[in-house]
């Protein structure tokens, strides 16, 4: 059955203190039209500059989701953000006047709760999801976090943490399906430990925090010292004191496992960066919110190849990312000068892989040394560059309405000759890449030898 895509059905605001910033901000939910995605509006300062809620504009994962577009940011978005994916909203307007999403009750319940009372609305646009073929793990062994997805016909969400702490210990949680979210997750609100939250303070941050908009967990050492030195931070007239429950001033808790609820609306909030929904199992292990962003950026990646696979390639083909018809419809180049068949590997923005199968018909052979056939050095290096063009022109909407031109070609290198018969293989990779220029290396091997290598400097412009 076909799913529109939603936006909400009129405006309506909040205001509310930012966890970090302490300046009192009001947020004001709009309808967007449709296919606009999630747009935060930064109403206080000039220009009234808009940042997309997406991967590509986070520039911050300290404390929380940040995003952000040249002077302009927009801090700790994540709950609102899972608030408004879990009402499957596609399109809306959040105008902010500072620099700094309101905390609320440090859950997402608030803002669901706003975006439920003033309705959703469906579109035209169709909504796609971002289904997958086979699962997907992501590690970061430095931080301790395993993630796998499997393939599933919804989002769910398997989560499990383990703090070594005894007040917190080992929690595990499971959201089937994201209609169970608003009642069993929503509500879970924001956490840290006592030591962490005084050494913030004394840094300047958490300037909003307060108890009641976050639940703070004694540690196993504490002090009578350590509690005054908090009472007199926050300002508070009476006592602070620590519940049998491990939590300052025994604050009741909305699940017997809100700690690991609320990583599940962290999660939620952070996979929205996504921009398109997802269908599949998620199985996570101690993540937060800087291995979050890590997966969306890696799920990013296999959703652009996909998408792109859709654009140019008709059929499906066993290791094969584009063939050579999908390859005409992106290069604007033509016999004899089309010099790659086929791509076997594409991370959009990081690396391509190309084949050139090297046969005696090849026209060059008939006058570049025809009695000993060696393929001309610089045809191999113009084959690597018509592969990295493959790579550079993917990273754009329209991509045949563009072009690449290379600017600089150094570093030069052959190592052995290429013969009729070889199959060339060219791996390119991104070193630095800003705006419509780009750096790559790439290497060409006929199986594990090297033959060639370079680096090009590319600049794409529009035909």
């Amino acid at each position: 059955m076909k799913e529109l895509k939603q936006t909400i059905k009129g405006s309506i605001s909040y205001t509310g203190i930012g966890l970090h910033s302490g300046e009192i901000t009001t947020i004001t939910f709009k309808p967007a039209e449709d296919d606009t995605g999630i747009i935060f509006i930064r109403t206080d300062l000039e220009g009234s500059p808009e940042i997309p809620a997406d991967i590509d504009h986070v520039i911050d994962i300290s404390r929380g989701t940040t995003i952000g577009i040249k002077k302009a940011s927009v801090a700790t978005i994540e709950h609102l953000m899972a608030a408004i994916k879990s009402l499957n909203i596609d399109n809306i307007r959040v105008e902010v006047n500072g620099p700094e999403v309101p905390v609320a009750d440090g859950s997402a319940i608030i803002y669901l709760n706003l975006l439920k009372q003033v309705g959703v609305v469906k579109q035209e646009s169709e909504r796609e999801y971002f289904e997958f073929d086979e699962a997907i793990s992501f590690s970061a062994p430095e931080d301790n976090v395993d993630i796998v997805i499997v393939p599933s016909n919804d989002l769910k969400i398997t989560f499990m943490v383990d703090y070594q702490q005894k007040h917190l210990g080992t929690q595990y949680t499971w959201l089937p399906s994201m209609k169970y979210f608003e009642k069993e997750f929503a509500s879970a609100r924001t956490f840290c430990f006592l030591h962490e939250i005084l050494s913030l303070k004394e840094a300047g941050l958490i300037k909003g925090g307060s108890l009641k908009n976050a639940l703070v967990v004694s540690d196993e050492e504490y002090n009578k010292k350590e509690l005054h030195k908090l009472k007199d931070l926050f300002g508070y007239d009476e006592e602070i004191l620590i519940g049998k429950n491990g939590i300052l001033n025994n604050t009741e808790l909305r699940y017997p496992n809100e700690f690991v609820r609320h990583k599940v609306v962290d999660l939620v909030g952070d996979m929205a960066l996504l921009g398109v929904p997802i269908k599949g199992h998620i199985i996570a292990a101690r993540s937060g919110h800087k291995t979050n962003v890590a997966l969306v950026k890696k799920l990013r990646q296999i959703h652009k190849k996909q998408e792109f696979q859709k654009i140019y390639q008709k059929k499906k083909l066993n290791n094969v990312v584009f063939d050579i018809n999908a390859i005409q419809k992106i290069l604007p180049h033509r016999y004899p000068f089309l010099l790659v068949d086929k791509i076997t590997d594409f991370n959009a923005g990081e690396s391509i892989t190309g084949i050139k199968n090297v046969t005696i018909n090849e026209p060059f052979f008939q006058g570049h040394f025809p009695d000993h056939p060696v393929m001309p050095g610089v045809l191999t290096v113009e084959a690597m560059a018509q592969t990295g063009g493959i790579m550079l022109l993917n990273s754009y909407d329209n991509p045949e309405d563009y072009v690449a031109y290379f600017a600089s070609i150094d570093n030069v290198k052959f190592r052995k000759p290429v013969i009729p018969g070889d199959t060339l293989r060219f791996e390119l990779i991104v070193k630095n890449m800003k705006r419509s220029i780009c750096k790559m290396h790439g290497d060409a091997y006929v199986g594990q030898q090297k033959v060639c290598e370079a680096d090009f400097m590319a600049k794409v412009i529009k035909k």
